[in-house]
């Protein structure tokens, strides 16, 4: 590539091995990398989550890299944005009833969002993630597609991406794998080949949701009822915000038959309970969907459906209404469809789109 006509990359430096093989490889492939680091990290929040990809060792692990590599580095507080668009968020569907999904709101609102805006202030053509994941142009869209690596893709976070977010993206890591990421790593010598990845949200230390909006004070206890289905008074919660649907273990509760959390009734402070098939339901509604061959979904469309990130799918058929909403009538009932959850609707390798799970 020409040195005159190097086009600049702006590369999401999380501070793992999947974004520094990302720089390295754009590197080699020539381009003009810049590596940034969103601190997205409330000040309360540092040292909890001190190991975590938005904590502070992940900065100095994202600025060794940059060093190494040769290229500029910048640290750029986005703090408020994300209090506002992620952490706000997550605790207002719990209050809600609903189960969040922060990776989607945290891609879409800033490393999509926020990170285009900077790479704008620095020339940037492009943005790159370690996202496993790719991109196809065709008839005037970006399409979105599996990663090779099936047991490492992302493109289930990236779904509600808007065609002139994608148009912007690269994901260098899309055709390869896990293994590969780390031999590139290993190649150029990065601090970060051999760092291991976590699988929590980035925000909760411990993985314990409800001790995180306690302490943030997101959340104030509040006495409901636990009832069954019939409305039957079993027992008391301090709050549906620390339940989930499907959940079992730690209701309180005494039974002789095992109960699971079937609905939170935000509106009257309930959560109730119930047999574990009433968990299991073939049809429900999504809202505000994003589609991405179309702008609109143009007829029914018979998909495969995937209604949380580890979920393998499930054959389905989805049908558009008014509003950005859709209806989803499954082939085989799935248990636990969960409110404030994202569902992804895939053919083959492409994702077609998606939405958030209403009821």
């Amino acid at each position: 590539m020409n040195n005159e006509k190097r086009i600049r990359v702006v590369v999401g430096m999380s501070g793992g091995v999947d974004s520094s093989a990302t720089a390295a490889l754009l590197q080699e492939q020539g381009y003009d990398v810049v590596g940034i680091t969103l601190k997205l990290w409330p000040q309360d929040c540092v040292n909890r989550a001190e190991d975590k990809c938005c904590g502070p060792q992940a900065v100095t692990d994202a600025r060794a890299v940059c060093h190494k590599l040769g290229v500029p580095y910048y640290l750029i507080d986005e703090a408020a944005d994300f209090q506002k668009y992620v952490i706000q968020y997550f605790a207002d569907e719990y209050k809600a009833g609903r189960t969040p999904n922060p990776c989607v709101m945290c891609n879409q609102n800033l490393k999509f969002g926020r990170l285009i805006e900077r790479a704008n202030q620095l020339g940037a053509e492009f943005i790159a993630t370690g996202h496993f994941a790719r991109l196809e142009r065709q008839n005037g869209r970006v399409l979105l597609k599996r990663g090779r690596d099936l047991r490492k893709d992302q493109s289930y976070f990236l779904f509600s991406l808007r065609q002139d977010q994608l148009a912007r993206a690269m994901f260098p890591l899309g055709e390869k794998t896990k293994s590969d990421t780390r031999d590139v790593a290993r190649h150029c010598r990065l601090k970060t080949a051999e760092k291991e990845e976590s699988m929590e949200i980035c925000f909760v230390p411990d993985n314990d949701y409800g001790d995180f909006l306690e302490q943030a004070k997101l959340v104030q206890k509040h006495r409901g009822e636990i009832v069954d289905e019939r409305g039957k008074v079993l027992g008391y919660h301090d709050g549906i915000e620390f339940y989930t649907i499907g959940q079992r273990r730690g209701l309180g509760i005494s039974s002789a038959r095992p109960l699971y959390v079937v609905e939170l009734d935000a509106e009257n402070n309930r959560v109730v309970v119930g047999d574990e098939s009433l968990l299991n339901r073939d049809e429900f509604t999504v809202q505000n969907c994003n589609w991405i061959p179309w702008d609109n979904l143009p007829a029914s469309l018979e998909v495969t459906a995937k209604i949380r990130y580890n979920h393998p799918g499930t054959p389905a058929t989805v049908l558009p209404l008014a509003d950005g909403r859709a209806r989803v009538r499954l082939h085989t009932p799935q248990r636990a469809i969960t409110p404030g959850q994202a569902v992804v609707f895939y053919q083959d390798d492409l994702v077609v789109g998606g939405g958030w799970i209403a009821r």
